[in-house]
């Protein structure tokens, strides 16, 4: 089979119902170039309108003659061409993956404006196997070897990977045959970054047979795994989690009485629900935690009472976060009082603001849950502390409820 029914098939299999219209992620790259024109071809037999977008990331001189490229190939191809600008970086941590972060979110948010429910990226085979060489060097499990998905729900939308099955050569080689340009991104050749070393260390590796098209079947296998073991998960929240206050408290026996792997999928997803994070935790920071039964980990608190595993955010994880009563606090409390109080702030309660509530045991949660619940303050005076028995007027509406809650750590 052609290069081009290849990928047509496998859009068909992403979206079995085409919709009106494809968000596609171009960056004048080769990968996403031939994504481009590839999926022009299949839109073009099922009436879908294709809006392409780049990311400059205003990190090198090049980045914007190469999204002046994919604008003028995408308009040459009838679809429109939108190029949008990251200034956030601010020269601290991973430069990879803060720019990553930055185009997925720019991404979505040009999505929603566009109305558009799917963005297809151009990653393929090759960039599959350097991920799982990545996830591998760093002790990941089943689900950091998966690889990446070919469709992956995120930011209200969803990413589609239809070039996930083709060689990073055979996507030039087609483009130099039909005469298409594309730009070379210099940073590709940059040893500095973890995944030009993985590169070169996969080509270092194929006479042992390490090939990327064999880490890419072993992702697929993680993948089937995954699927399995997540299955468990689901059954084992529905019989050892609860959700109340905002945190998830897990029956240790039933935890106990379960095998390694589920049990830690379990906790990663309470984790990530919980704390807000964009990655599921390290696994050896994982099963770490899980042995002490307490700790601090992705934003979280963790203590054991009566058999249960609570997991709780962490307060120090909210210091830095005050909002006007009425607005979102935390991404998970909006508190309101008596009208026209509007000089107090909304932060955490803490240790010192639960001490001054004496009768915090009355509301039958753990102290880790009260302390990162939202109180009102006004200056350094605590005015209320609605879920620790001290209202005054005030109340706590959670933003997702518990039972919302309880459904999406299920599924996650």
């Amino acid at each position: 089979m052609t290069l081009d029914r290849r990928v047509s098939a496998e859009l068909d299999r992403l979206l079995p119902a085409p919709p009106a219209a494809l968000g596609l992620a171009v960056s004048g790259g080769g990968d996403s170039m031939a994504l481009l024109h590839l999926a022009r071809d299949w839109a073009a037999e099922r009436g879908v309108t294709l809006h392409a977008v780049t990311v400059d990331h205003g990190l090198r001189p090049e980045a914007a003659q190469e999204a002046a490229l994919a604008a003028a190939a995408a308009n040459a191809l009838g679809v429109s061409h939108d190029a949008l600008r990251w200034q956030g970086w601010d020269g601290r941590g991973n430069l990879q993956d803060a720019a990553r972060r930055a185009r997925r979110r720019l991404i979505a948010e040009w999505a929603a404006e566009r109305g558009l429910g799917a963005v297809a990226l151009g990653h393929t085979l090759d960039d599959q196997a350097e991920t799982v060489l990545l996830r591998l060097a760093r002790g990941s499990g089943v689900d950091g070897l998966s690889g990446m998905a070919a469709v992956a729900p995120g930011e209200g939308l969803l990413w589609l990977r239809p070039l996930l099955a083709e060689r990073r050569e055979a996507l030039r080689a087609w483009l130099s045959a039909r005469g298409i340009a594309w730009a070379e991104d210099p940073s590709n050749e940059d040893a500095r970054f973890a995944r030009v070393r993985a590169r070169r260390l996969l080509d270092a590796l194929a006479p042992l047979g390490l090939e990327a098209p064999r880490l890419a079947r072993s992702a697929q296998a993680m993948r089937r795994a995954r699927e399995v073991l997540a299955a468990a998960a689901v059954d084992l929240a529905a019989r050892a989690a609860s959700v109340t206050a905002g945190a998830v408290a897990l029956d240790r026996t039933a935890l106990e009485a379960t095998q390694d792997e589920t049990r830690l999928r379990l906790l990663a997803g309470a984790l990530s629900l919980i704390g807000g994070a964009d990655y599921r935790p390290r696994l050896d920071a994982l099963e770490a935690l899980a042995a002490r039964g307490e700790g601090t980990l992705a934003g979280c608190r963790l203590v054991t009472i009566d058999g249960c595993l609570w997991i709780a955010r962490e307060a120090a994880a909210t210091s830095g976060a005050a909002v006007r009563p009425g607005e979102v606090w935390d991404r998970r409390w909006r508190v309101t009082g008596p009208r026209g109080r509007t000089d107090a702030r909304i932060a955490a309660l803490g240790a010192e603001g639960l001490a001054q509530c004496p009768g915090w045991r009355a509301a039958g949660l753990p102290q880790a849950v009260l302390e990162a619940s939202p109180a009102v303050w006004q200056g350094e005076d605590l005015v209320a502390a609605p879920l620790a028995g001290r209202a005054s007027g005030w109340h706590a509406e959670p933003v997702i409820s518990d039972r919302d809650l309880a459904a999406r750590l299920a599924a996650h």
